[in-house]
């Protein structure tokens, strides 16, 4: 809808009234405000919750892997056989063995109950990103040696150099009964994965060191997958489920966390429905500053229709009005969202700071920080969707001032 020279010289005029029109330029901006909060909170909410859902799906990948082969019972004997297998599955890019076991671990009278980790040289290795303090390469080439999460350190009060005690309930048979085993580790290194739960209860050692804590002789726990895509783990496997059907089960990550990305997912939906009511008032205020603005410029457009203005002239005029507010709002709250996405850490860490509160709680939010992600997509169907309201917005005002009888209007004059 292109407009003449004339028709964008009417428009401009009255986006910018003179004085005795100051208040419905006051509704015009506060409709313009009020579209820029909405988009705004609608680009800074999605993004906080897409960055919050890719950053947990990362965390919680880069740890467990895509997919874990389990035994009936927890111990897979045999597992070279099942590993190779895994290995040679179309679309597994990396399968190695694993061990994990809640176990109880004591340093200096406190008590603690952690995860036993038991990984390969390999997969020690990729912690090292991860590591605060310590070396762990000591985890890998020393026999006894542990690395543990910071907040578990932090809980227990040990450093590096520490020795640990842990402690498996189930121990050897006795003719007493069964003997609590107790086995002292020396700390190599300490790593902050950024999940509070893993940060807080895993203890990481290679798999001789876990067999022999948990007298398990050659067997392990499971097995660890890696594909090529997460998104398909499950297609991906489905032929090697077959295969170990009765004696082992492939479970996918998404199966493994399925309550906590489908409350996630509901609550996006939710989250987006109730701030898209933010744009839709915003949209109102649109409605209704046009609606004063063709109100008070009633005998303007009768004149405007005298002199030879069209009813589509008229019509263009005040659908431009409506649309640039509407664009200009949009385009602010795009700004406004992407500058605090830009600082977010600094706002959380500034209203923690002025009201004394912990915002973001690793404990609760299992994030060490708040994380962040513009999706393109949904940005451009933020942003277009403001615009077509806003559009939408001006079809009812705009007919009515095209449909001003100049007749009527002048005729006391």
């Amino acid at each position: 809808m292109l407009l003449t020279p004339f028709e964008w010289m009417i428009a401009r005029r009255y986006m910018l009234p003179g004085k005795a029109e100051r208040f419905i330029a006051l509704v015009a901006g506060i409709s313009l405000a009020a579209v820029m909060l909405g988009v705004a909170a609608l680009v800074i909410v999605m993004s906080v919750m897409n960055g919050f859902r890719a950053e947990l799906i990362d965390k919680i990948v880069g740890l467990n892997g895509h997919a874990v082969i389990q035994a009936y019972g927890g111990r897979l004997e045999g597992w070279q056989e099942v590993l190779a297998r895994a290995r040679a599955t179309p679309g597994v890019t990396h399968a190695s063995p694993l061990i994990e076991q809640p176990l109880l671990a004591s340093f200096d009278g406190r008590v603690q109950a952690i995860v036993v980790r038991g990984n390969t040289a390999e997969d020690i290795g990729a912690v090292a990103p991860h590591v605060l303090s310590g070396n762990i390469a000591d985890v890998k080439a020393n026999a006894g040696t542990v690395a543990i999460g910071a907040r578990l350190a932090e809980n227990l009060g040990v450093r590096v150099g520490d020795d640990i005690t842990i402690i498996n309930p189930s121990g050897r048979a006795t003719p007493f009964g069964t003997s609590v085993r107790q086995i002292s580790y020396h700390i190599g290194a300490i790593f902050e994965i950024g999940v509070y739960d893993y940060d807080n209860s895993f203890v990481i050692m290679p798999i001789p060191d876990a067999q022999t804590l948990l007298l398990t002789g050659d067997s392990i726990g499971m097995i660890e997958v890696r594909t090529r895509d997460a998104d398909t783990a499950a297609e991906t496997l489905a032929p090697l489920a077959r295969q170990l059907g009765g004696r082992a089960i492939v479970t996918d990550w998404k199966t493994m966390n399925a309550s906590l990305f489908q409350a996630l997912a509901v609550e996006r939906v939710a989250m987006f429905t109730v701030l898209s009511i933010i744009v839709l008032v915003a949209v109102f205020n649109i409605l209704s500053s046009l609606i004063m603005l063709v109100r008070a410029k009633t005998r303007d457009i009768a004149i405007l229709r005298t002199m030879g203005a069209s009813r589509q002239s008229v019509l263009k005029i005040f659908i431009t009005i409506g649309s640039v507010i509407g664009a200009a709002g949009t385009l602010a709250g795009l700004g406004l969202g992407f500058l605090f996405l830009a600082f977010r850490q600094n706002v959380v860490n500034a209203i923690e700071a002025l009201t004394g509160q912990n915002l973001w709680d690793p404990k609760i939010r299992f994030l060490t920080h708040l994380p962040a992600r513009a999706d393109p997509v949904e940005i451009f169907a933020i942003a277009g969707m403001a615009l077509v309201l806003s559009f939408l917005a001006t079809l009812y005002p705009a007919r009515r001032a095209a449909s001003t009888d100049p007749v009527q209007v002048l005729r006391y004059e």
